[in-house]
């Protein structure tokens, strides 16, 4: 979500000739079969990552395919043109970022009517379904350092809103530019920032709040690092955002060559609630481990692999 120093344009074109390069390097070529693997991707943070590796590992395990991991490709938009060109067979997404920012549809407020929405329109339009929903919502979280919000007496974004005009704010880019995102939000709380936000990498977020480069940011609600740099998350009192449900997007032609696939992913429904997938991303983020070794270890916490 950031480039430290460099002026704002600079960092947008940075970003976006990133995303023409990860573009060009994904479909350069026709779309391979994958009558023998199946192929996982994941977008470009910890917890897509961390997603990404336990499917590959389930399906491993209650499979006999061979999986082949492509990882970090960038963000929603790439991903998603990854899988409708078969380059890709399946990656985690969430349900109001496929509602909103992939269907254009509006935002809405029950999980189930969003998980519903979203799948209808994948089966019908795009050729896609979704598996199960994991088990936890991974809403954009306004984060501020725990010690301004106790002293402040913070606890809405309401209340916050009375002191934005003396904050900066360090957003990601998709954050900037999708319908859910910063201007919706602005409208809906009349937040005005002391200037524009700063447009940073999603993982150099927490560090640039807890080092009072910028004073508030849009994380994730299950961010490895909320509780280890003591961020406080304001609560969205309005209800803006909608539900964020993580869930595998999966191609139907998949799951009709692999049947067995739709079973792996069943597996998975329901088995990582909000706090186990906050303890995961820490692992990554906060203690620096490998995302197999986690991605094991939960597994087996949870009778998927011996």
């Amino acid at each position: 979500m950031k480039r430290e120093n460099q002026p704002t344009r600079h960092r947008l074109d940075a970003t976006l000739t990133v995303c023409v390069a990860c573009f060009a390097l994904i479909f350069s070529s026709c779309a391979p079969s994958h009558a023998d693997r199946i192929v996982i991707g994941s977008k470009n943070f910890t917890e897509s990552l961390m997603l990404g590796e336990i499917l590959a590992q389930e399906i491993e395990a209650q499979t006999h395919l061979k999986v082949e991991r492509r990882f970090y490709l960038a963000g929603t938009y790439i991903c998603q043109q990854a899988i409708l060109s078969g380059r890709i067979d399946l990656y985690p997404e969430y349900t109001g970022t496929a509602l909103t920012a992939i269907l254009k549809q509006p935002i809405g407020s029950d999980k189930s009517n969003v998980y519903q929405r979203v799948k209808h329109e994948y089966e019908t339009r795009l050729g896609l379904t979704l598996g199960p929903p994991f088990g936890f919502n991974n809403t954009f979280a306004m984060e501020v350092r725990g010690d301004d919000a106790r002293r402040l007496n913070l606890q809405t974004l309401s209340q916050a809103s009375a002191y934005v005009p003396r904050w900066r704010a360090g957003f990601g880019y998709e954050f900037m530019e999708r319908p859910d995102g910063y201007k919706g939000l602005a409208a809906a709380y009349g937040l005005r920032f002391s200037a524009p936000p700063r447009i940073m990498d999603l993982g150099l977020l927490a560090p640039a709040l807890k080092d009072r480069q910028i004073d508030i940011a849009a994380g994730n609600a299950t961010d490895g690092l909320i509780a280890a740099f003591d961020l406080f998350v304001l609560e969205d009192d309005r209800h803006y955002f909608p539900p964020y449900e993580a869930v595998a997007v999966v191609r139907q032609q998949t799951l009709q060559q692999h049947p067995e696939v739709a079973a792996a992913l069943a597996a998975l429904g329901g088995k990582i609630n909000d706090r186990e997938m906050q303890k995961l991303n820490y692992a990554l983020d906060g203690e620096h481990r490998d995302p197999k070794d986690v991605a094991h270890e939960f597994l087996h916490s949870k009778g998927l692999l011996p």
